[in-house]
């Protein structure tokens, strides 16, 4: 029979059990730590008010990573690992995702493009090479558009340009239903089934649900939007996709002229994105990713790291 004590501590564990995931994120240790053999070192700092975490590896002239949604800068490893063998690597959590703070505002991607060249100029760089996937390529243009003459080369990965182009073509889809899920009520709706959520995306932008992101990368995943205030600062990033419409529209009206890589894969975006990339810059290769659905650094690594690394290195 059970003591007092024993279900004293019974009712305690299933009183906490809801936080769990977001606690163990956010005390663990970070697998990049800086012990011998891992790809990255972890590391935060402070810009303008915003806790940013970043990964950082290699040494050399450096490049920006800028993850998308229901990922964050862990997504980048593979990437990494190629790119630090012949430059500094820094792979930031932007505003409101992974371990960086989560403020109540600041989610157009133009704002979160300056926090991203806030840390690179705290951390000693002006020029640089920017890659960017799904959100993160949005933040990616807004830093181009923003520092023309600071950014060498940039990567586009698979999603769209809000105010660019047909945008609404994609914007307006119907399986899209979540750039208009945000707010009070879906924060609460998804609070405790955050990967019930996020399986969404994984699944169904994918080629094949099944060769899409890992089960493990999946979990860590899981654990870093069940924090405290993760899923509400990520609806945000949708919210603010009008006024990211207008800027970039704005942005548009003066064609960048660095290099520009685009990267589409062939089940998600296709070709549509290196439309939108034509119509921003004067220097475009785009490359569909064959068999590849959205989430390119997980189902087309082979392709995708080696593509990235040669245009990164030209000079």
């Amino acid at each position: 029979m059970k003591t007092l004590l024993q279900l004293s501590l019974m009712v305690a564990a299933a009183v906490v059990s809801p936080l769990a995931p977001a606690l163990e994120y956010a005390t663990q240790e970070s697998p990049h730590s800086a012990s011998p053999g891992d790809v990255a070192q972890s590391r935060f700092a402070d810009v303008d008010g915003v806790r940013l975490h970043y990964l950082i590896a290699g040494h050399g002239e450096p490049v920006l990573l800028l993850h998308g949604y229901a990922q964050n800068s862990r997504m980048w490893l593979p990437l990494i690992a190629e790119l630090a063998k012949t430059h500094t690597v820094i792979a930031p959590d932007l505003r409101g995702f992974g371990r960086s703070s989560k403020p109540a505002g600041g989610y157009t991607k133009s704002v979160m493009a300056q926090d991203m060249h806030g840390l690179m100029r705290q951390l000693g760089y002006g020029r640089v090479r920017v890659v960017g996937h799904d959100i993160g390529l949005m933040v990616a243009y807004a830093y181009a558009a923003q520092h023309r003459d600071e950014v060498e080369r940039i990567v586009l990965m698979d999603a769209f340009l809000p105010g660019v182009g047909a945008w609404q073509d994609v914007w307006l889809l119907r399986d899209k239903w979540h750039f208009n899920f945000y707010g009070e009520t879906p924060v609460k709706l998804v609070k405790g089934r955050e990967r019930v959520y996020l399986e969404h995306f994984w699944n169904d932008f994918a080629a094949d649900p099944k060769r899409s992101v890992s089960e493990a990368d999946r979990r860590f995943y899981t654990r870093a939007y069940a924090q405290p205030d993760a899923m509400r600062a990520g609806f945000e990033v949708f919210r603010a996709f009008e006024q990211d419409a207008a800027d970039f529209a704005d942005y548009a009206k003066t064609p960048l002229t660095m290099p520009m890589l685009v990267l589409g894969g062939e089940k998600a975006s296709g070709s549509f994105l290196i439309q939108q990339g034509r119509l921003v810059d004067t220097q475009v290769e785009g490359v569909i990713v064959p068999g590849a659905g959205h989430w390119l650094m997980d189902e087309a690594p082979g392709q995708v790291v080696p593509r990235i690394a040669a245009f990164i290195r030209q000079p």
